[in-house]
């Protein structure tokens, strides 16, 4: 990917500030026995900001991605074991294998496919089994066949070690993390304990969405693994952001590259806009408007960026422009300034991979 060279857009992090999320996070953690794999696909796995998960006292180093796998390897990301928490495709068993030491899966074909290939790679390779329960994204939907993967996994497949059960909630069908569905994780944990006649190293009760229930103290005791990007890396999620976590890791900086009075309201025919959508507006007079060199295609939705700047307001944004309100601030404004926004963790994703977004990192000196 061509990195971009000029100043703006950028997206910088503030690896000081991670680093005491992460700090304050697995110290928590660990007060209910509960260790933490970081997920580091948010940033796309950005060498620098790395270093800071390996520095930590996180358990497993975790991506979707097998190409941030590869680059974590290839940069000598060493010192924590490597997690895919993307169920792995037939395609990528070899660099699944090689690449990683611990798998998210659920479908017992991928997972003789991924024992052959352990195999021709003299390894023996982790799987964590994932069981769906409500969120209808990966995951057994049976019990019953969970508990008959493992058994082949325990006595047939050779070069595969069954490390644990996990689950995956609020990613897709916004099922929250609940007393009910972690008890349900447990009582699976404990079948398949009965039926392998072993116990298991993990329990993995889901993502940043339930630090909330280990904030709280009302997780169960077997849950000890969670697999956290964003409470880590934007202080928090949803309903839950603690004070002792900082919001601001992760800066965006955009250039001001017009400003001038403009009506609120589009003048002529409306149609769609750049992205095909049909849109609103409300009509509020003559204002300040303020164009900016940063789009859509390099942050998603412009309601995921906020402006710091008090008075300055996101109206939207076609490919390459996002268009602010500025009237409430306008003699402070004018072209050539650079705003700031905090970034939600869908923005986050966006800006890490855009080849037209500069990234950027302060602090982290040892």
């Amino acid at each position: 990917m061509q990195k971009n060279r000029n100043p703006y857009p950028c997206l910088e992090c503030d690896l000081d500030k991670l680093s005491e999320n992460l700090a304050a996070l697995i110290e928590r953690c660990h007060d209910s026995d509960i260790e933490v794999a970081g997920v580091v696909k948010g940033f796309a796995a950005q060498e620098e900001i790395v270093r800071v998960y390996e520095r930590s006292g996180v358990k497993f180093i975790a991506t979707s991605r097998i190409d941030q796998l590869r680059s974590m390897r290839e940069a000598g990301i060493s010192k924590k074991p490597l997690m895919l928490i993307r169920i792995p495709m037939l395609s990528e068993l070899e660099d699944v294998v090689a690449l990683s030491d611990v798998s998210l899966q659920s479908d017992i074909t991928v997972l003789r496919a991924t024992n052959e290939e352990a195999r021709k790679q003299n390894k023996i390779h982790d799987v964590i089994l994932m069981m769906d329960l409500g969120d209808l994204r990966e995951g057994f939907w049976f019990a019953e066949e969970a508990v008959e993967a493992a058994l082949e996994i325990e006595n047939e497949l050779k070069n595969l070690h069954l490390a644990g059960v996990g689950v995956n909630l609020s990613c897709y069908g916004s099922v929250k993390p609940t007393r009910r569905n972690m008890q349900a994780l447990v009582s699976l944990a404990a079948d398949i304990e009965k039926a392998i006649g072993r116990s298991l190293e993990w329990v993995s009760g889901g993502a940043s969405t339930s630090m909330k229930m280990t904030l709280g103290g009302s997780m169960p005791y077997r849950i000890n693994l969670l697999r956290i990007g964003e409470f880590a890396l934007l202080g928090g999620t949803y309903d839950c952001y603690p004070d002792f976590m900082h919001r601001d890791v992760f800066t965006l900086r955009a250039e001001v590259i017009e400003c001038r009075d403009k009506p609120s309201h589009p003048i002529g025919e409306l149609g769609v806009d750049a992205f095909g959508k049909t849109r609103t507006y409300e009509d509020r007079g003559i204002r300040r408007r303020a164009l900016l060199a940063v789009g859509r295609v390099d942050y998603g939705d412009p309601a995921d960026i906020i402006p710091r700047m008090k008075g300055v307001e996101v109206l939207g944004a076609s490919s390459d422009h996002t268009i602010v309100d500025v009237e409430d601030v306008k003699d402070q404004i004018k072209v050539g300034d650079v705003l700031e926004f905090d970034v939600s963790y869908g923005s986050l994703v966006y800006l890490s991979s855009s080849a037209g977004v500069r990234k950027t990192t302060k602090g982290g000196k040892l």
